[in-house]
């Protein structure tokens, strides 16, 4: 499936423009969010764990659109600890869906790294609730619990049918912080074994397993 190369967008948000990286292929079957880890401890949406989830879900048939969270690059605004964030992300789902025309209130994928694993979680909760669920959830080294010089995560409930994926040797959230949020919900959790949080050399074990968790979805 050929695709077009990464453009950017600016586009409207509730604290000002929303600077976004999209890469979509030519016959795109739906929505992916991504969402980039912390953007205190330098977290973009050029992060290479980011940036695979993008191709990786662009590969797949899927728009992928990558905002900068607010304060960072040329999103305006300042960090507001997962609140704010979350409206943003919401309304790049409304422009995305003006603009393909998609059922993007029934997003394929709402995919996130870190901190923004946890606001995906969130997003996720507001379209619940709205009557407008996601279709799946792509949760990458999830914060969740206390997190060493950051801050307690409560990281909200998922479904059983998310796709939790951690490194075994996570120096940044510690594995046993998130098999204690996923043990009351059900929530199996795929664990890379040697991979630290930002998953040095094993990019390619993410993209193996987005692709057989695909594979089993359609």
């Amino acid at each position: 499936m050929k695709a077009a190369p990464t453009t950017q967008q600016l586009i409207a948000g509730p604290a000002g423009l929303i600077e976004v990286l999209v890469d979509a292929p030519s016959s795109p079957r739906g929505i992916a969010l991504i969402a980039h880890p912390h953007p205190l401890f330098g977290g973009a949406n050029t992060n290479k764990v980011t940036h695979t989830l993008a191709r990786t879900l662009r590969d797949l048939g899927h728009v992928a659109l990558r905002p900068n969270f607010r304060g960072v690059g040329q999103s305006g605004g300042s960090h507001d600890h997962g609140v704010g964030e979350t409206e943003d992300l919401l309304a790049v789902l409304d422009w995305a869906h003006q603009h393909w025309q998609l059922d993007v209130y029934r997003p394929s994928i709402l995919a996130g790294f870190s901190f923004g694993a946890y606001v995906q979680t969130r997003v996720a909760r507001r379209l619940a609730e709205a009557g407008h669920p996601a279709r799946r959830l792509i949760l990458i080294g999830t914060a969740a619990g206390f997190i060493e010089g950051a801050r307690q995560y409560d990281t909200e409930a998922v479904g059983p049918d998310t796709l939790v994926i951690h490194g075994s040797k996570d120096e940044t959230v510690p594995l046993e912080n998130v098999l204690r949020w996923a043990e009351p919900l059900d929530v199996p959790v795929v664990v890379v074994p040697g991979a630290d949080h930002f998953f040095h050399g094993r990019l390619h074990t993410l993209r193996d397993i987005i692709n057989r968790a695909s594979c089993e979805c359609d």
